[in-house]
């Protein structure tokens, strides 16, 4: 039993059943044996591979949708050019890198910042930033960031925010916790707390008994303080992720540790524990501070963005191997088996702003 499972095992024990979104942030944020504040968890050796980490290809195109989205802002000098959930910082390095042969000038015009919570992260960014040539800002919060016109960036970030579940039994849905065994072990209870019908996707009703719906407030609150700050200083955001572009039912939370699927109360923060977003929740808390929201997948966007044409570029003089690598590559971000169809791509700015965006919105 890990340590932090001990732990949840005795807060259960005093005060009674957590809710999954309880559990999750406990997992992993705890202080001293949370997920993120204690693990190396990304790439081959770590638990996932991010998109970054698979291609320089994604921060490429990543980045050139920022310049063509600061330029369809009417290029506001003093900007921030920022990424939230920055992993070990390799989408900002390629990101950087990028804009400063596209343009020096305009890098050399923005503040560059990471929002980022984990000490200990904060330390693997600088690592992987201190030959960037740029000064860059750490922030807790999008909240502290400079007043400024804010082109935003955050790839696998919603994801990983806690989300609460709730398990239907007879006509009424409950939200679902963990509480304990007769033996001591972790498990899911259904918790007193209902939900109201208003919040249930459509066809809930007709849902069997024991469906479970997700419901991730902490994610909306995340997307409206960025909303907030684009409809009030100008600027626009670009947000990856697995999940699905419409609302319903089902158990997306999962944990993954190793590159495998485990339970997800096996290993309380020593596994990466996610479920999938829901975008239309986040385009609807977009649009509620008057900004565009546009959607597709990630295949989609990363191929209307000259995916196969940097590919091709990068092919051109590779020899076999590296050029198998690049085709590999361009299946895995954008195959439709692979993360193409899986995840998806939110675009927001303020109404009127002319984002470079596939035409599926």
């Amino acid at each position: 039993m890990t340590a932090l499972k001990t732990c949840i095992a005795s807060l259960i024990a005093a005060s009674g059943p957590i809710s999954v979104a309880e559990y999750m942030a406990l997992c992993l944020f705890d202080p001293a044996d949370g997920y993120y504040t204690t693990r190396e968890p990304f790439g081959t050796e770590g638990d996932f591979t991010t998109a970054p980490e698979i291609s320089q290809m994604f921060g490429e195109l990543v980045a050139i949708w920022l310049y063509a989205a600061w330029q369809a802002s009417g290029r506001p000098a003093g900007a921030t050019l920022a990424e939230i959930g920055p992993g070990r910082g390799t989408l900002m390095k390629d990101v950087l890198r990028v804009l400063t042969r596209l343009d020096a000038a305009f890098v050399a015009s923005v503040s560059a910042a990471l929002v980022e919570t984990s000490p200990r992260l904060r330390e693997v960014q600088k690592r992987t930033l201190a030959d960037s040539g740029i000064r860059i800002e750490w922030h807790d919060t999008v909240s502290t960031l400079r007043d400024a016109p804010l082109f935003i960036v955050g790839n696998e970030l919603f994801d990983a925010i806690p989300t609460r579940q709730f398990v239907k039994i007879g006509a009424a849905w409950h939200e679902r916790a963990i509480g304990l065994t007769e033996p001591g072990e972790l498990a899911f209870v259904a918790g007193p707390a209902t939900i109201e019908a208003a919040f249930l996707p459509p066809g809930s009703k007709d849902a069997p008994e024991g469906s479970i719906f997700e419901l991730a407030p902490a994610r909306t609150a995340t997307m409206e303080a960025i909303a907030e700050r684009i409809a009030a200083s100008g600027g626009a955001g670009l947000f990856l992720d697995y999940g699905h572009l419409s609302p319903g039912i089902g158990d997306t939370l999962q944990a993954l540790r190793r590159h495998r699927y485990e339970d997800v109360l096996a290993t309380p923060g020593e596994a990466d524990l996610t479920s999938h977003v829901d975008f239309a929740a986040l385009a609807s808390a977009a649009r509620a501070h008057g900004l565009d929201t546009h959607l597709a997948t990630q295949g989609e966007f990363l191929l209307a963005m000259g995916l196969l044409e940097r590919a091709g570029k990068l092919s051109a003089n590779a020899d076999d191997a590296a050029r198998e690598k690049i085709h590999s590559e361009v299946e895995r971000l954008a195959g439709p088996g692979a993360m193409g169809t899986l995840f998806k791509v939110i675009a927001i700015a303020p109404r009127g702003t002319r984002l470079p965006f596939p035409a599926v919105s």
